[in-house]
């Protein structure tokens, strides 16, 4: 699952992934291990009341290569 991030509908970031749980068109969401519990915590809460997939990565690097971009990310999601 995480190659699909390279071609998939996705965004990335605590704020947009937050903004895509709320509206509901995050299908599936990628958390770093390695991130701020204090970031991907409040990510992780609202995804099980989504009910919406999640998916560890072991480093915020590998996560932000795997989106496409020049730094880490401590989340990301693929939008349905």
């Amino acid at each position: 699952m995480l190659s699909d991030l390279k071609t998939a509908n996705k965004v990335t970031g605590a704020k947009q992934v937050t903004r895509a749980l709320r509206n509901g068109s995050a299908a599936l969401v990628f958390l770093a291990e390695d991130a701020d519990p204090r970031i991907t915590g409040p990510v992780e809460t609202l995804c099980r009341d989504s009910g919406v997939e999640t998916e560890s990565v072991p480093t915020m690097t590998e996560l932000g290569a795997a989106c496409g971009i020049s730094v880490g990310s401590a989340v990301a999601a693929i939008l349905a």
